[in-house]
């Protein structure tokens, strides 16, 4: 009897069958983690919102105690009627504080979307350069209609609330922009909030016009930060759970 081929009697190899259905629990853990690689090439949303909520609470707070500190003192001199238009307008330091703060934040913007999307390549690399860039342009431009307000003899009381119009319009407009480039929904509806607080507050005008802005606005850039954060906690905890099981 002829000698058999070792390979011919030991049947077919058995090798490893990639095309097994995977766990569950473990085809969600890997998609949370491709989640979480993904956002290292994304803006961070605590980031933007945190420096922009700063930005706000810490600018509009400081409007706002300059206004009274200047209403309290037109009326001690003149009487409860105040001064006229000039009652209640803050102090120059207190718009350059709020100036600095406001470039401050559009400059970390600015920054951080370029570093994110450094590492990027193709369309995606161009659409945060372009997005970065609005940035810069769109408050460029808002500073020049200011001026041209001013020109044209605008009282201080209407160039406080236009120049806290257009930036709110500027900023949430970008946001929305933002969460439509990046279907990032906490985006777009922190866009829409800024709209709304910045309707409502030139409504309210003077003098509870910073007051709004720093609590709604700024308040709730802070509190989109916080969600960001603890949802971030979330998705590194279930991609660790699925790990260790």
């Amino acid at each position: 009897m002829p000698d058999q081929n070792p390979d011919q009697t030991a049947g077919p190899v058995q090798e490893p069958d990639d095309d097994l259905p995977l766990d569950p629990a473990e085809s969600l853990r890997l998609i949370a983690a491709q989640q979480e690689k993904a956002k290292d090439v994304e803006p961070d949303g605590r980031v933007l919102y945190g420096v922009w909520g700063l930005a706000w609470l810490l600018g509009y707070t400081t409007l706002s105690v300059s206004s009274l500190r200047t209403a309290d003192a037109a009326g001690a001199v003149t009487g409860p009627t105040g001064a006229g238009g000039a009652v209640g307008q803050p102090e120059p330091w207190a718009f350059l504080a709020f100036s600095f703060l406001i470039v401050s934040a559009v400059a970390i913007t600015i920054v951080h979307i370029m570093t994110r999307v450094s590492g990027v390549r193709g369309a995606s690399a161009r659409s945060g350069a372009l997005y970065g860039w609005a940035w810069f342009i769109s408050f460029a431009a808002m500073s020049m209609v200011l001026g041209g307000l001013a020109r044209a003899g605008a009282n201080p009381e209407v160039m406080a609330l236009a120049s806290n119009s257009l930036s709110c319009l500027v900023v949430g407009i970008m946001y929305l922009a933002g969460g439509a480039m990046w279907q990032e929904t906490r985006l777009y509806v922190l866009g829409v909030w800024i709209l709304l607080v910045a309707g409502a507050a030139t409504i309210v005008g003077q003098p509870g016009l910073y007051l709004v802005m720093a609590a709604a606005g700024g308040g709730g850039f802070l509190l989109m930060a916080l969600v960001e954060q603890v949802l971030r906690l979330r998705t590194r905890r279930r991609i660790a759970g699925g790990a260790r099981a």
